[in-house]
């Protein structure tokens, strides 16, 4: 197991930067070091903030001798933008911006900068890594790797065109992110109540509500398209066998499609929100990125490396 250190040994800084003309709110999280560190910035699930998931692994990142960087994308948290509307090109643009303000701090190594995304941040992280070549690796947790043609395969081409379609008939209204008893959401059933729902998630920057035109940006991005250009790019997959919400096909055939430095660790899981703050999953997941990059980094003299056995295979 790893060394979890006590939070006194992590400075935490509430930070400000602008993306496209927008401000954004992150907490950085910076060991204590003798020189700059290796850094990553770390983006989290559809509508989340920079307090709930991102910030679960932020933290236990940190601990781990890396510079942290959660963020708020715009419109959501305590970041600046159209409220509760997902905007993917916009997200991309603020993982941009979240690089540059990690290279421009002393305390990080910028040649040593890296992208964690959990769920839909998986999707968001690699796109944006394959799109930025100052990103040296790239970690998805739980990852949502988008791919409007998998979409319509899936639904029929028809069926997918009529729910883009009512979506932009729409683009404008609001709709909860979760609700209880099959009530219509964003994300519907009991899984993502049971973390969005309930004191699990609580933030003060967190309000369940989005725009339907946010559901015509997630069923358009594409994640997967990005797998080939990551070929000069480290990645390591990180996924639960069992996940009803981020397709664990999809996780096997980014990491298929990647040419380069890649790694798959499959996680014995029943719910996808497993990944989000339930032991030992959370631990395995964090002990199993910390090992990835101290192998292209070197050790940031910190914490202590794994002891525990964890189900890595090639994709299946």
């Amino acid at each position: 197991m790893m060394d979890d250190r006590n939070r006194s040994d992590i400075r935490m800084e509430k930070v400000g930067f602008v993306s496209e003309g927008i401000e954004l709110a992150g907490m950085l999280r910076l060991p204590a070091a003798d020189g700059p560190v290796p850094a990553v910035a770390l983006t989290g699930p559809f509508t989340g903030v920079k307090d709930q998931v991102a910030g679960v692994y932020a933290d236990r990142l940190a601990r781990a001798g890396f510079a942290t960087l959660a963020l708020d994308h715009r419109g959501f948290g305590e970041s600046g933008g159209r409220r509760g509307h997902e905007d993917s090109q916009g997200k991309l643009a603020d993982l941009r911006a979240a690089v540059g303000m990690l290279m421009a701090r002393d305390e990080v190594d910028p040649d040593r900068i890296g992208l964690v995304g959990v769920c839909l941040g998986g999707g968001y992280a690699v796109r944006a890594a394959a799109e930025d070549p100052r990103v040296k690796a790239v970690v998805g947790i739980a990852g949502a790797y988008n791919s409007p043609a998998w979409f319509a395969r899936r639904m029929g081409p028809g069926p997918y065109r009529s729910a883009l379609g009512s979506f932009l008939d729409r683009y404008d209204e609001y709709l909860p992110v979760v609700a209880p008893s099959g009530g219509e959401a964003a994300m519907g059933g009991d899984e993502p109540y049971a973390y969005y729902g309930t004191a699990r998630s609580a933030s003060p920057h967190w309000e369940s509500r989005v725009t339907r035109g946010s559901l015509h940006s997630l069923m358009t991005f594409d994640a997967l398209g990005a797998a080939p250009l990551l070929a000069d790019t480290p990645l390591l997959v990180i996924h639960g066998k069992v996940d009803a919400y981020c397709s664990p096909e999809l996780a096997a055939e980014l990491h298929e499609s990647t040419g380069g430095d890649r790694e798959i660790v499959w996680l014995d899981c029943d719910r996808h929100i497993d990944l989000y703050d339930v032991e030992p999953h959370v631990t395995q997941a964090v002990e199993a990125a910390t090992a990835f990059l101290r192998r292209l980094w070197g050790s940031t003299g910190r914490g202590a490396l794994l002891t525990g056995p964890l189900h890595t295979a090639p994709a299946r």
